[in-house]
């Protein structure tokens, strides 16, 4: 498939949505730090909705002033080991890990998920060490019945974690320098602060819970909670009246949402893996970070509910950036364009 100095901040990733045919599709968000979303708790007016907060920052860095708080980044070639938490289809599974192989396909079509990767490389560490260019899909563990329940808190994620690195047969080999625990929780999952504040997030884990600290993130499918608010624009909220989604290239609204936000995470945690590196703000349990900057916007011109010049794929789907494994692919990322379509095998 085919699938940003120290003295000098680079630009923060471009949202990015992907396409493949009959796979799926990957939304990547890189604007300003009033990024959009349309979260249920705030219900924004028809104006809001049309020309939002991010409109007047888009393109633009000199509002949100990233600092480097010289804690680590992943400097070296980056794992992800996906948990796959709940009852995932194949094709689903293949759409993201399609997705992850794509960071470090180097010779996919333009606009592409490797070329928005390179932006990210530009942050380094204290060392002038630069964000790998190299991200593997690593080991990867299934828990198909739910050992921790349907609800999960945050500390509760981290003891699904636990249970993957742990476990008796084929645990997760232990990588806290360069290795990313991706926990992924299927539609049925809900966790704490799931639709109404976040999609996704990242943290590192606890040696009190897990034993370790290792950099993790989480990403829901939104597909039966909240697609009008996760998966957007692909799915869009009652109290939009007058909005239409656009089609999904995957024909999965619920895995092509996440892709964007799987995106988001694996750009933050790598240049803020225990929130100590890139990030603005006073507060590092708050902090606005890279992709933060972009959240919303796809293409030039996106504000508000608008999300910006995107791409059309021969069957009326919507796409911004090109993957590519076995076969090509089209995925939505913030701060991106890329496009794909299938290859012969």
């Amino acid at each position: 498939m085919s699938h940003r100095s120290l003295s000098r901040r680079p630009e923060a990733p471009v949202p990015v949505i992907f396409y493949f045919f009959g796979a799926f599709l990957f939304f990547f968000l890189t604007l300003p730090v009033n990024g959009w979303r349309p979260w249920p708790n705030q219900k924004p007016n028809a104006t809001e909705l049309l020309y939002g907060g991010s409109k007047k920052y888009e393109g633009s860095s000199e509002f949100v002033h990233l600092k480097y708080h010289m804690g680590p980044v992943l400097t070296a070639n980056i794992t992800v080991y996906p948990i796959w938490y709940g009852r995932w289809g194949n094709s689903q599974k293949r759409i993201i890990r399609d997705f992850i192989s794509s960071f470090s396909a180097v010779d996919s079509k333009h606009p592409s998920v490797a070329g928005w990767w390179k932006t990210v490389q530009l942050y380094t560490d204290q060392t002038g060490a630069n964000i790998s260019r190299t991200v593997h899909l690593g080991e990867e563990k299934n828990d198909r019945f739910y050992a921790h329940g349907k609800s999960l808190t945050r500390l509760s994620v981290q003891s699904v974690i636990k249970s993957a690195v742990t476990a008796r047969t084929r645990p997760l080999p232990l990588n806290p320098k360069t290795g990313v625990y991706l926990l992924l929780t299927s539609d049925d999952v809900y966790v704490q602060d799931f639709c109404q504040n976040v999609c996704g997030f990242h943290y590192f884990t606890f040696p009190s819970i897990v034993g370790y600290t290792l950099p993790y993130a989480w990403v829901g499918n939104s597909a039966k909670l909240c697609p009008g608010t996760c998966a957007y624009p692909f799915s869009v909220p009652s109290y939009m009246p007058g909005f239409k989604a656009v089609k999904s290239p995957n024909n999965d609204v619920g895995v092509d949402g996440m892709i964007s936000v799987i995106a988001h995470e694996i750009a933050e945690v790598s240049t803020n893996p225990l929130v100590n590196a890139w990030y603005a703000g006073q507060d590092p349990s708050f902090p606005v970070e890279i992709a933060d900057l972009c959240e919303g916007i796809y293409g030039t011109g996106g504000g508000g509910s608008y999300t910006g010049q995107m791409l059309n794929g021969e069957d009326g789907a919507t796409y911004n950036m090109n993957g590519d494994f076995y076969c090509t692919i089209t995925f939505p990322i913030e701060n991106s364009n890329i496009t794909t379509s299938e290859k012969s095998w």
